[in-house]
């Protein structure tokens, strides 16, 4: 079975709720699986503030679940254009995977949400492929031959899925959001599948 790392942080439930469409269109691909993984939420001074085991929802990743996958989507609420500090406090603690080369030739896309249409998903998206790419991770985003790119009036970019959640995070997902995060987490299961 390959195994494919769907790894976000959501603290109201948006982001989470892509990722989740994300691991459907992974796990439409026959062979393949999703590790649904999430990140504790972090204090200004950056350390953890949740209990080691969530209340809720999947379980926190460990950087085993980096090494161990064979490919990694990777999902963030938009913070001022950019992830949200929980998740760029995880990734900052790869250096061990860096080192070893752990994610070299694995592929990877990313996702977001926003509150607003001009929130900034491009930018966000954009802040996630960094650290993907100095790991050696090979991108892959959406291609046009999804027409939803061409329509939507919400989120949805060649960077890779993301969703218009609203101010408060209530808007529920668009047809055309839902389909393609689905379209990309299959297009990400498909790529793994051709690499192993």
């Amino acid at each position: 079975m390959i195994d494919i790392l769907v790894l976000y942080y959501s603290r109201d439930g948006a982001t989470r709720r892509i990722a989740e469409q994300i691991a459907a269109g992974v796990e439409s691909v026959e062979g393949v699986t999703a590790r649904l993984r999430t990140v504790p939420p972090v204090t200004s001074v950056t350390t953890a503030l949740a209990p080691e085991i969530p209340l809720e929802g999947p379980p926190y990743a460990e950087l085993a679940d980096l090494s161990q996958c064979m490919g990694l989507a990777l999902g963030s609420p938009t913070r001022f254009g950019n992830m949200a500090a929980p998740l760029k406090h995880f990734l900052d603690g790869t250096g061990s995977q860096w080192l070893s080369g752990a994610l070299i030739g694995k592929p990877a896309c990313v996702f977001t949400s926003t509150g607003s249409l001009h929130g900034g998903q491009e930018s966000t998206l954009l802040s996630m492929m960094l650290p993907l790419l100095h790991h050696g991770m090979l991108l892959v985003g959406l291609p046009y031959s999804e027409a939803e790119l061409m329509t939507t009036s919400g989120g949805g970019t060649p960077y890779g899925a993301s969703h218009h959640a609203g101010g408060d995070g209530s808007l529920a997902l668009s047809d055309a959001e839902r389909k393609l995060a689905r379209a990309l987490g299959k297009r990400l299961a498909e790529s793994a599948k051709r690499l192993a």
